[in-house]
């Protein structure tokens, strides 16, 4: 799947909307403006982002505004944003705005990070799909606006499986069937990189699983469900078989080389990630075409979560002393026409889709006709489609993080095939539910 690489993947989800009494540590505040009036000269907020685009985007809205400028700082990628936020937070000095994704919404809202802008931009909901609304929210205050989507598909070599009489594969037992004849001429279906368990999180999520719920006034844990267990038997078939190459996003170039060379066949990927294939190949442009996602046999196509509908926001942090601004800013970067446009370019932003109600129009700009070629066309039908069997009711928990640090360290072993996928599994469960107990935090599980 390879959803990880130098610049992280998008991750979504409608993050329950309930009383959590007692689940949160602190719920985030809004300041007040009093000091913003009494300085002299514009209102400056620091923003960082790691996404391509983001510093010209900036330059736009400074450029607009007179009253109010963006200081961007660029970090190096998704991992080392939540290692820096921590430590300014911990140190008093959190930017205002910060580029994230949902996923690590509930963590920051339980860490006290992040504002409550909820009074100032709730006005804006109807320009924004209900996926990616939903991602900016705890308890149904929102604490940033966000800022793309990220439709999910395959996308596959057609010289390739056109030369071994291979059609997109519909269901997982297809792919993994198409990889079984694919193996016979030394060549890989797909990728599993050592550190990137998202593969185990986006196929449970599209299996109809629930890591984490709210159970009442506590967290329910459960990484052993139907759905779990139906993403497990696929993944583990895939190693057992070796129809997976193991190459590390460590070394970026030689993941990107192997696609280009045709080593390795086909991703699960979003439209932002088609901008480092683009980018970084040399051989094999127009040879690529879009399919929807394999599908579990019997069920109708249902496109996970993990990338999807909610993709990234910008967050407003509690620290920030100009938080009506900052809100604003935040919005005028997900609304305005250029700035939305900049961004969902593979050449010059991230080739994401814009988080927008009517993103469809943007479709066009989110794909490379240069790696798709003649299949170009076809594949916008293929992204618009996507969006419409998303996943919606996953849900992110408190220790988010500290959790997928976990899966990734037994994510290797099973990469390499020093345990099941089960075990993995196994071991989560009983690794979440305590690691909650020691925060203090109710949990069922």
């Amino acid at each position: 799947m390879n959803f990880t690489s130098p610049r992280r993947r998008f991750a979504s989800a409608a993050v329950a909307g309930v009383a959590l009494t007692g689940l949160l540590s602190a719920c985030g505040g809004s300041g007040s403006d009093d000091d913003a009036a009494s300085r002299s000269g514009p209102v400056t907020l620091p923003f960082w982002g790691w996404a391509n685009g983001q510093e010209a985007v900036v330059k736009a809205f400074n450029a607009a505004h007179k009253d109010v400028q963006l200081k961007y700082t660029k970090v190096t990628d998704q991992l080392t944003m939540q290692k820096q936020l921590t430590n300014a937070v911990k140190a008093g000095n959190a930017p205002c705005l910060v580029q994230n994704t949902a996923e690590y919404v509930t963590s920051w809202v339980s860490q006290d990070a992040l504002a409550d802008i909820t009074q100032y931009v709730e006005g804006e909901k109807s320009k924004f799909n209900t996926g990616a609304w939903a991602g900016a929210q705890v308890q149904g205050k929102l604490y940033g606006v966000p800022t793309s989507s990220a439709p999910q598909f395959t996308i596959y070599r057609t010289d390739i499986f056109k030369k071994y009489g291979l059609e997109p594969p519909a269901t997982w037992d297809d792919f993994i069937a198409a990889g079984k004849v694919l193996k016979k001429h030394n060549i890989k279906i797909t990728n599993y990189a050592g550190e990137d368990p998202s593969t185990l999180e986006v196929l449970a999520m599209q299996a109809g699983a629930h890591w984490y719920a709210i159970d009442g006034n506590a967290w329910k844990v459960d990484f052993q469900d139907e759905g779990t267990l139906k993403a497990a038997k696929v993944i583990q078939e895939i190693i057992d078989n070796d129809l997976n190459a193991k190459l590390s996003f460590a070394d970026y170039a030689a993941v990107q080389r192997s696609y280009d060379s045709g080593a390795t066949a086909t991703r699960q990927i979003s439209t932002w990630q088609m901008a480092g294939m683009v980018q970084n190949f040399t051989k094999s442009f127009g040879d690529w075409a879009l399919a929807p996602w394999p599908a579990y046999k019997g069920e109708a196509a249902r496109t996970p979560a993990g990338t999807n509908l909610t993709g990234s926001v910008t967050l407003v942090t509690k620290q920030c002393e100009d938080q009506e601004q900052a809100a604003r800013a935040a919005l005028w970067m997900s609304t305005n026409q250029d700035a939305v446009k900049t961004m969902a370019s593979p050449e010059t932003g991230n080739g994401v889709m814009p988080a927008l109600a009517d993103s469809d129009s943007y479709v066009g700009e989110s794909i490379s006709q240069k790696l798709l070629g003649e299949n170009y066309a076809p594949a916008k039908k293929v992204v618009t489609d996507s969006l419409g069997t998303v996943t919606t009711d996953w849900t992110y928990g408190p220790n988010w993080t500290a959790m997928f640090t976990e899966l990734q360290a037994g994510w290797a072993k099973v990469v390499n095939k020093q345990e099941k996928v089960t075990d993995l599994l196994a071991h989560m469960q009983e690794w979440t539910v305590e690691d909650l107990k020691s925060r203090g935090i109710s949990v069922k599980g």
